[in-house]
């Protein structure tokens, strides 16, 4: 019961951020930094300040 519980709560968490980080046209997968322990910090850091692929594409269009 107590693993059911667990699997339920990581999925309530890294859903939601899976689809930010694909809305920003990042794939998805990087949600997986996550449950690495200095990498996901570095991560969030190299990703928040990087040039989002779905921001530069909507500049583009006319």
């Amino acid at each position: 019961m107590t693993e059911l519980l667990i699997v339920l709560g990581l999925a309530v968490v890294l859903f939601p951020i899976g689809k930010v980080i694909h809305r920003t046209g990042y794939s998805g997968w990087w949600v997986l930094l996550w449950f690495v322990p200095v990498a996901n910090v570095i991560g969030l850091w190299v990703w928040a300040y990087s040039r989002w692929p779905a921001f530069d594409d909507r500049r583009s269009a006319p």
